[in-house]
């Protein structure tokens, strides 16, 4: 008896210490890690830029100063400074009696060698008029002609006309002045639009183009500010102040603005294309700026270069593709090979926003 509960007992420790050798593998498992969840975007890439700033004068896209064409007595002046006024308008009237008489005298002289030259003609047929008789009359004709046409020059230049639709500007000229070819009547503008020439650093001449939009801001507190578009560029450099000439045209269908104004000119020109990332997404270690990439699930370090910073924004150059992932919050957990979870479908969904033209780093986190 004593013997039975004895192995009973054997038996007993026996099963107790097989099932806990089959149960100590199980508890020396490591246990996997979870992967860090991150807060990350997607890298775009933009244009780095430069603002440049400048003063400029403006003149109208149309501008003439109005001389009479000849000497003489002003009978009548028809406009009033800053009147609109139409192409072909006369606007000023100079004494014209004499001109005239010679255009009514060029006439008459005409009509007179065209009768003789036909009734020469009817007789050259029957040989009683010379050959050389018919080319003297034919000549006098064409000439008769010519001194009408020169006759209607002289009475057309006894008047001042507007050259183009525009304003007209302050005039010193009354009825009864003598005026000449050197006497200014007036000036014309056309101030539909404006042209703004102003000067621009040499270092820019490569990457400020024609089609660029620039700001132009006048001194009267009470203006808006206005856009105008790059339409010229000068081909030379001034060598005392190592700038070029570039003009814009600026739109003023709302006649606020007036030839010879002044503009305070601001423009971004656009340079190299970099890599784009939120600000938070920029590391500092001993050897430069660095940022944390997410490549195939796993934490990598990309060291980077800045080149320059935006509003919540930095350019930087590396090794980076447009379209990556990169982290902007949770950097401080990562290191190099860690397992990193993101939301696949919110990161595809802001690669195609992105690739929408949205100008916004779209941020988004991991969700379980």
């Amino acid at each position: 008896m004593q013997r039975t509960k004895t192995f009973l007992l054997f038996a007993v420790l026996a099963a107790l210490m097989l099932g806990a050798c089959s149960k100590a593998p199980e508890s020396s498992r490591p246990e996997a890690r979870p992967a860090v969840k991150v807060i990350a975007e997607p890298i775009r890439f933009e244009r780095a830029g430069t603002r440049v700033e400048a003063v400029g004068t403006s003149r109208a896209v149309l501008s003439a100063e109005l001389h009479a064409a000849s000497s003489g007595e002003v009978v009548a002046v028809n406009f009033e400074p800053g009147q609109f006024v139409k192409k072909g308008e006369v606007l000023v009237e100079l004494d014209s009696r004499e001109e005239r008489l010679a255009v009514n005298l060029a006439r008459i002289k005409l009509e007179d060698a065209e009768r003789l030259y036909e009734r020469y003609q009817r007789s050259s047929d029957s040989g009683a008029v010379l050959p050389t008789t018919l080319d003297t009359a034919r000549t006098a004709m064409e000439t008769a002609r010519l001194e009408l046409e020169q006759a209607k020059i002289a009475l057309a230049d006894r008047s001042v006309k507007a050259v183009f639709d525009g304003h007209v500007g302050v005039s010193e000229v009354d009825p009864g002045d003598r005026v000449g070819p050197e006497t200014m009547i007036t000036t014309l503008d056309d101030r539909s639009s404006l042209l703004v020439n102003f000067e621009v650093p040499e270092a820019y001449i490569g990457e400020f183009r024609v089609g660029e939009t620039i700001r132009l801001d006048t001194w009267s507190q009470s203006m808006p500010a206005f856009d105008g578009d790059v339409v010229d560029i000068g081909s030379r450099i001034d060598p005392r102040n190592r700038t070029f000439v570039a003009r814009a045209r600026v739109d003023n269908s709302d006649d606020l603005l007036r030839p010879g104004m002044s503009f305070r000119i601001t423009g971004d020109v656009e340079g190299e294309r970099f890599a784009v990332v939120s600000e938070t997404a920029v590391l500092w270690g001993a050897d430069g700026a660095y940022i944390w990439s997410i490549v195939d699930g796993k934490a990598t370090r990309t060291p980077v270069r800045v080149i320059q910073r935006r509003e919540g924004r930095v350019l930087i150059d590396g090794e980076l593709d447009a379209g990556g992932i990169v982290v902007v919050e949770g950097t401080q957990r990562m290191r190099n090979g860690v397992d990193v979870a993101y939301d696949a479908k919110r990161f595809a969904d802001a690669q195609n926003d992105a690739r929408g033209g949205a100008g916004d780093s779209t941020r988004y986190s991991e969700t379980d």
